[in-house]
C-alpha cells in the first residue's frame, strides 16, 4: 500500500514541478508528510526521511525534464551553472542543518516556507519586471520559434548570492528551489518564461545531484521508498515537460499556490500544536 502511495505522490509532484519548473520538491514534502505522518499510512517515516526521498526524486524528474528542455533549446546552459556554483554550498549546509530539527519544528519552518512561496506566485503576476538587473550585468539575447529576440540578464555577484540562499532552503527542506529562482528570473533577470523554467530545471537536477549526495552521507535515504518514488518522479517529469510546451500553466500556479497555502497552514498548526 505504502509503495503504491510513493508511487503516485512522486508522479504529481514530478507533472505539476516540471509544467512550471519547481524541481516538485514543494508537493512532494508536504504530501508525504501528510499521508505518511500525520495519516500514518507510510510506516517509519520522519521529517529526515521524507527530504531523502525528495532529493533523490528530484534528481530523476529534474533529469527527465532537463533532456527535454535540451532537445527543445530552451535551456540557457551558461546561466544555470552559475546558479548552481551559486547553490551548491547552500545545499550542503542546508542538508546538515535539517538533521538538528525536530518534527515540530521542521513543520512550523516548512509552513512559514510554503506560505511566502503561495504568497509570492500570488504577486508574481501583478509585481512589474525590474529592469537594473539587466541594465547592471551581462546581457543575453534569446531569440524564440517566432522570431521575437528577448533580451534578458543579471549581475553575477547577485545571482551567486542569490542561489546561495535558495540552495539553502533546498538542502534544509528538500524542495528544488525552482519555486524561488524562477520568479526572480522572470521578475529581475527578465528570462522569457520557457527559458526560465528549462533552466531552472537543469539548475535543480545539478543542485539534486549535490543535496542527494549529502543526505545519503547522513544517513537521510530510505532506499526502498525511494525506489518507488523513481518511476513515477520520471514519468511525471517528462509528462510536465511535454505539456509545459503546450499549455499556459497559469490555471496551475493558481491551483498551485492555494494547496501551497493550505499546506503551510497545517504545516504550521501541526509544529505549534501536533
Amino acid at each position: 500500500m505504502e509503495y503504491v502511495l510513493l508511487i503516485i505522490i512522486g508522479m504529481l509532484s514530478g507533472v505539476v514541478g516540471s509544467l512550471v519548473g519547481l524541481g516538485g520538491g514543494t508537493i512532494f514534502v508536504p504530501v508525504t508528510i501528510l499521508v505518511g505522518i500525520d495519516l500514518g499510512w507510510i510506516p517509519h517515516v520522519t521529517p529526515q526521511t521524507v527530504v531523502g526521498m525528495s532529493v533523490i526524486m528530484m534528481v530523476f524528474n529534474g533529469l527527465s525534464s532537463t533532456t527535454f528542455h535540451m532537445k527543445a533549446k530552451t535551456v540557457d546552459y551558461k546561466s544555470g551553472l552559475i546558479f548552481f556554483a551559486g547553490s551548491v554550498p547552500g545545499t550542503i549546509m542546508g542538508a546538515f542543518f535539517n538533521k538538528s530539527l525536530d518534527l515540530g519544528s521542521f513543520n512550523l519552518y516548512f509552513g512559514i516556507l510554503l506560505i511566502f512561496l503561495a504568497g509570492l506566485l500570488l504577486v508574481r503576476k501583478y509585481l512589474k519586471p525590474i529592469n537594473w538587473f539587466v541594465d547592471h550585468g551581462k546581457k543575453i539575447a534569446f531569440t524564440d520559434p517566432q522570431g521575437e529576440t528577448h533580451v534578458y540578464g543579471y549581475p553575477i555577484w547577485f545571482a551567486l548570492l542569490l542561489t546561495f540562499v535558495i540552495g539553502l532552503m533546498s538542502g534544509l527542506f528538500g524542495i528544488g528551489g525552482g519555486a524561488m529562482i524562477v520568479p526572480a528570473m522572470l521578475l529581475l533577470f527578465l528570462f522569457p518564461p520557457h527559458v526560465a523554467v528549462g533552466t531552472s530545471m537543469l539548475m535543480v537536477f545539478l543542485s539534486a545531484l549535490i543535496n542527494s549526495g549529502t543526505h545519503i552521507y547522513l544517513g537521510h535515504v530510505p532506499w526502498l521508498y525511494s525506489l518507488a518514488v523513481i518511476p513515477g518522479a520520471y514519468i511525471g517529469g517528462t509528462l510536465g515537460s511535454m505539456l509545459n510546451k503546450k499549455m499556459s500553466s497559469e490555471t496551475l500556479v493558481v491551483v498551485l499556490r492555494v494547496l501551497l497555502l493550505l499546506f503551510g497552514i497545517n504545516s504550521i498548526i501541526d509544529g505549534i500544536w501536533g
